[in-house]
């Protein structure tokens, strides 16, 4: 009895001690060593528990390498080594090399990021409880920090210097470097700064790049441009700027961070709940921070909430992301043809790219400031305002746009005449940059404005006064209505300043049972629904495609939002979508000639030109997906079928992204089950191995050998004696040796479709049957990446 017990002991403790072992986290690695992507437990921890080193991923197969803080609720990460460049979700490996380097690598083995130590002595990389990443040598000597390559978080005890700065997040979950910087400028000040391929604007301590640094209690004496965060809360600088946490002491941690909405701000961690709160930040009105709604875009400060909005006769860039602005509807081009008008945006201002800055502050007549803009091709929109004398501003761009009802002037866009509105009671027109007309717009009848040359008709007058009266009375009730009810606010203003947008969007469902005449022509049917031709509104003729089993609420907006941002000539664009009870739509443009498979495998067969520039297009539209999206798409069924050939025979990818709403169960899942179609499928969906890219280079190889031979290569040979195998087995057993003798010309005669009478290139020809032999390689790590495809293919493209 005592010997079973002292037996069942031993076992326990060895269980507890595989599973300790199994579970134990990294505290440094040593030279030789690595982390994986592929195993979300292999990471380091400091050694109080507060940071975690390792791979991020909060897109499906984006995946940077990151440090956040552990017990955050959402793991904020506040460091990122390959920020502008996520690696793959499978293979992808941070290596500390035996050469000292630290380095990142892609599941191809490409290097996405390493560390300069390879002439030191390093040995070891350990994260500190200050969470910074270090490399030390044996003497414990710091040879590399994170902490010298900030991202867009500065934490307690990390320096900003002269040489570093802190860049926001493009937008909200991401990584991507924005716009927004806080960095010391040229004069020894610490300063936010809007920083776009457009403009470059100071908006913070303030809009003046020559504001006197006295007055806001800064010097510019101190050129050491350094400043530091303490654990206490507090941060100073060298230009003598100080602020403190509102919760100052010590035991909170805290980060301050650059945010994706130009604001600077000190947050503080809950440690119960794990969620942060804002001790401090820098700007408290957010329409001060400039350029925040991108160009021609209008910051207002509403009843409930700062927003962004459009210009009349200006739609959204980028429904998706305001940041990136306005563009106008209109043809903004002087020429003497057009008629140029004004329309009065009230309360509204841009600061900013003033064409008679020299002169603005001289008083100015309202009819002279709109001449001059009229007269200047340049002008685009004028500012007038009245403060005690009238100020004129012209100017030839409108950046940071802001509506206040506590300004007291007016923004005038130029359009054509043809845009303007009856409100308007005066209108400037010109058509050319000498001549001004005025053409006067009357309210009420004609004979209110004839001259009496007897008497006044004072009926007139008291029946104009009355009816003043009753509008202003209607107008107040009116504005109060409206400033408690902001969803008629918005209904209200509809048709002069809502975001409309005529790329992807959300469509009603009834808007699409009118399109598609309830849903009526049927044009195609795959796996993953079906796909009706339909006719919107505005005439454009749509495919949308109603699926089948997808992803619910929320997470099928994020996906197709996504999906909808993917813009690349190679590949179907998508318009909108709709998400109503349980129908799910997707609305497509639609494309002429039908698919690859209509015109490969019928009597309507594709010359060898054709063919040639559809296997060019679908390389680059598979290489786009899976090497320049930000989150990287992977098709999983790419076929004959979608394919879809335009008017010029230009390759378009169809239903990419669908394995995204069809097959996720979760952020970091793997595929549930096998997608794709018999005989294009890889070998690995079979094998219960990571779904990769490299599944759809597979199939790639098998639809360009179809265009090279012109039959479909899944179907099933029977040869007498001998056991059932594909086109594509006897294929390539043959290929496998010809390729490589010297009876490989006339082996490409003779396997070329027959249909095309001997008329196409042989290198070309070559070249195609090579690369696809070498997409479809059973061993996936054999096959090469969409990008080196289309470079091999572009070398034979002009022959």
């Amino acid at each position: 009895m005592m010997r079973e017990t002292f037996l069942l002991f031993l076992l326990f403790c060895s269980l507890i001690e595989s599973s300790a072992s199994k579970n134990t986290i990294k505290d440094h690695l040593q030279r030789g060593s690595s982390l994986s992507v592929d195993d979300s437990s292999d990471v380091i921890r400091s050694p109080d528990n507060t940071y975690t080193c390792g791979f991020y991923g909060f897109q499906s197969n984006a995946y940077w390498f990151a440090i956040w803080f552990t017990n955050s609720k959402e793991r904020t990460a506040v460091w990122t080594a390959n920020r502008n460049t996520p690696v793959n979700g499978r293979g992808s490996k941070m290596t500390f090399r035996r050469n000292g380097a630290m380095v990142l690598t892609d599941v191809d083995g490409m290097v996405v990021w390493e560390t300069n130590t390879t002439s030191t002595d390093v040995d070891r990389a350990v994260l500190l409880n200050t969470g910074n990443l270090v490399l030390q040598n044996q003497k414990g000597q710091i040879l590399w920090q994170s902490f010298d390559y900030p991202t867009d978080t500065l934490l307690p005890s990390q320096t900003l210097t002269k040489r570093k700065s802190l860049i926001s997040a493009l937008r909200r979950g991401s990584f991507e470097p924005g716009y927004f910087v806080l960095s010391y400028n040229s004069i020894n000040v610490l300063i936010l700064t809007y920083d776009s391929p457009e403009t470059t604007v100071l908006y913070w301590p303030s809009p003046d790049p020559g504001f006197n640094v006295w007055s806001y209690g800064r010097t510019s004496y101190n050129s050491s441009r350094i400043a530091f965060f303490d654990d206490f809360g507090v941060f100073r600088s060298s230009d003598r700027w100080q602020f403190n946490a509102s919760d100052m002491g010590f035991g909170i941690r805290r980060r301050l961070t650059m945010d994706y909405d130009g604001n600077l701000r000190i947050y503080s961690l809950n440690d119960s709940t794990g969620l942060w709160s804002i001790s401090w930040q820098a700007i408290a009105q957010p329409c001060n921070v400039l350029g925040i709604c991108g160009r021609n875009g209008i910051c207002d400060n509403g009843v409930l909430q700062s927003e962004c909005s459009c210009p009349p006769h200006h739609q959204q860039t980028n429904p998706t992301d305001v940041s990136q602005g306005c563009t106008p509807t209109f043809n903004t081009t002087c020429s003497n043809s057009t008629k140029f008008g004004f329309l009065e945006m009230p309360n509204t201002d841009y600061y900013g790219f003033d064409l008679n800055s020299i002169d603005a502050f001289l008083p100015t007549s309202f009819d002279a400031c709109k001449d001059m803009c009229l007269r200047n091709c340049r002008c685009i929109a004028f500012s007038y305002r009245l403060t005690g004398e009238g100020l004129c501003f012209i100017k030839n761009a409108l950046f940071n746009g802001f509506r206040s009802p506590n300004f007291p002037g007016s923004i005038y866009l130029k359009v054509p005449v043809d845009m303007e509105t009856s409100e308007s009671v005066s209108v400037l027109t010109s058509s050319n940059a000498t001549c001004v007309e005025v053409v006067t717009v009357m309210l009420g009848s004609p004979s209110m404005y004839e001259p009496s040359e007897t008497k006044v008709k004072w009926v007139y007058l008291y029946s104009f006064a009355i009816a003043i009266g009753v509008a202003e009375a209607f107008v107040m009730l009116l504005g109060w209505w409206l400033f408690y009810r902001k969803n008629a606010l918005l209904t209200s203003l509809e048709e002069g300043y809502r975001m409309v947008s005529s790329q992807f969007r959300g469509f009603t469902y009834q808007e699409l049972v009118k399109a598609t005449q309830n849903f009526k022509v049927e044009i195609g049917r795959g796996g993953s629904g079906t796909v009706y031709k339909g006719i919107l509104e505005d005439e454009r003729v749509v495919a949308v495609k109603r699926l089948g089993d997808v992803s619910e609420g929320g997470e099928f907006w994020a996906e197709v939002s996504t999906i909808g941002k993917i813009n690349h000539m190679n590949l179907v664009r998508m318009w909108g979508f709709c998400s109503h009870k349980r129908y799910k739509l997707l609305v497509y443009e639609y494309v002429e000639n039908l698919s690859l498979a209509h015109r490969l495998f019928s009597t309507t067969f594709l010359q060898w030109k054709e063919r040639f520039k559809v296997a060019v297009g679908i390389a680059k539209g598979l290489a786009y997906l899976h090497h320049e999206c930000l989150e990287w798409v992977i098709h999983c069924d790419v076929k004959p079928e979608n394919i879809l050939l335009d008017e010029s025979f230009e390759a378009k990818i169809a239903d990419f992204g669908l394995a995204k709403l069809t097959q996720r169960g979760g952020q970091n899942s793997e595929f549930t089950r096998i997608r794709g179609t018999k005989g294009y499928m890889a070998p690995e969906w079979a094998s219960n191995l990571p779904i990769t890219a490299k599944v759809d280079v597979y199939s790639y190889g098998v639809v360009v050998l179809e265009m090279a031979r012109g039959i479909r290569l899944s179907n099933i040979v029977v040869q007498e004696g001998e056991e059932e195998e594909t086109e594509l087995m006897r294929f390539l057993r043959v290929a496998k040796t010809k390729l490589q003798g010297e009876e490989m010309e006339s082996w490409i005669e003779e396997i070329i479709d027959s249909r095309l009478g001997g008329l196409f290139s042989m290198k070309q020809a070559a070249k195609l049957v090579e690369i696809g032999v070498s997409c479809v390689e059973e061993d996936r790590n054999k096959r090469p990446t969409m990008d080196s495809v289309v470079h091999d293919l572009i070398d034979c493209e002009s022959e």
